[in-house]
This record gives structure tokens, C-alpha cells and sequence, in this order.
């Protein structure tokens, strides 16, 4: 949702391109960073996408480069819509409210994305961030992450590592789980040597101790 309300604050156009290196043309906006939304590719030739309004511009050498042709077939996002409304004073109050609504929406946490956890439960997880005060709808502001993030490794022996990283609105946090170390046996203490299923005893060489069976033969 905050994409898209991204975008349409952004502004955006839809657009079509004709040509036969349709592909190259894709390659070279991927290269220089230009995200084409929606694309869709008609008999290998026609490419309709949608873009930023600030990367329409950045296009027309590529398509310059590559032998293709541009359309323009919509303009879509708010910067279009205040130009064609701007002499009407209550819609521009009502767009001044929607951004303030956004912008206060935008301090809050909205998502949180956890990655990294077999053995550890992720309501777990979500059960100690929230003790620190990081859930969804509460706000991001005033989180000391590298705090948090020390006193849950603390906290937990089965944590080796956690990262918290705030992007937007979503929280990202990894997890890398702690490996138990195995029981370590004295090598000098008495113990037996037990098979865990029936077998038969083919070769025997006994370094130390007393064997308590024969090789049967």
C-alpha cells in the first residue's frame, strides 16, 4: 500500500514502446537504475509498462539507442491531478490533509519481516520485540536497536546473532540461531560401547578395556 502511495505522490505515466530490441531497451533501464511497473510485452514488439514521471525523461535516450518508439498513453499520480485541479482551494485542503495522514501513518511500524529462524518459534521472536516495545502500530520513533538487540542475545542462549533494521515501515530482523555443543565425554572414563540395532560382530581390535564378546565367525 505505502508503495503505490509512493508512487502516486510521485507521479507516474503509463506508457508504450514499439521495437524490435524491445529486450536491450529493458536491459538498459534495469542497468541505469529505471524501474518499469507493470510491464507486459505484446507479439515481442510492444512493451506497455508504467514509470516514475521523473524517469519518463531518462527514457528517451534509450529508446534513441535501441531504435524504439515511445507513447505516452496516461498520466497518473498526484502532481498531474493538482495541476488540473489547482485553482480549487477545497481540494487542495483535502490533498494537504491526506499528506499529513500519510506522513503520520509512516511513523508507525506496519510490518515486521523475520528470516533466519528454524528452531526459534517466530512468536517467539515477535513475543520479545515486543517487550521492547517493537509490534505492529506502535511507532518507530525513539528505538534504541543496537539496545534491543543486545539485551535479546542476552536474554536468549539459542540466539548466536539478531539484526533490526527499521526500512519504512517494516522491520526487518535476522536471526542467526545458536549450535548446541554436543556432550563432551572423558575419554578416560569408564563407559560401554553399545550398538544401537542387532549386527554381527565381524572384525574386533580392542585398544583399551576388555571386550565382552567374540568375532564370530
Amino acid at each position: 500500500m505505502f508503495k503505490w502511495l509512493y508512487i502516486y505522490f510521485l507521479g507516474n505515466v503509463d506508457i508504450t514502446v514499439e521495437g524490435f530490441f524491445i529486450e536491450r531497451f529493458m536491459n538498459i533501464c534495469k542497468s541505469e537504475n529505471i524501474v518499469l511497473w507493470s510491464s507486459n510485452i505484446e507479439k515481442g514488439t510492444i512493451l506497455k509498462a508504467r514509470i516514475s514521471k521523473s524517469d519518463f525523461k531518462k527514457i528517451r535516450h534509450i529508446a534513441k539507442k535501441t531504435s524504439c518508439k515511445i507513447t505516452l498513453d496516461e498520466k497518473n499520480g498526484l502532481p498531474f491531478v493538482m495541476k488540473r485541479y489547482k485553482k480549487r482551494k477545497t481540494f487542495a485542503v483535502a490533498l494537504f490533509v491526506i499528506a499529513i495522514f500519510c506522513f503520520v501513518i509512516t511513523r508507525f511500524i506496519w510490518n515486521i519481516d523475520i528470516s533466519g529462524n528454524e528452531e526459534i518459534s517466530k512468536e517467539e521472536i515477535l513475543s520479545d520485540l515486543g517487550s521492547y516495545g517493537i509490534s505492529i502500530g506502535k511507532t518507530k520513533m525513539n528505538l534504541d536497536l543496537d539496545k534491543i538487540k543486545n539485551e535479546i542475545r542476552l536474554k536468549r542462549d539459542d540466539l548466536a546473532w539478531i539484526g533490526i533494521d527499521i526500512k519504512g515501515t517494516n522491520v526487518i530482523v535476522t536471526v542467526v540461531e545458536a549450535i548446541q555443543e554436543p556432550e563432551i565425554i572423558d575419554e578416560n572414563t569408564p563407559s560401554n560401547i553399545i550398538a544401537d540395532r542387532n549386527g554381527t560382530i565381524s572384525k574386533m581390535v580392542v585398544r583399551n578395556g576388555t571386550a565382552r564378546v567374540n568375532v564370530r565367525r
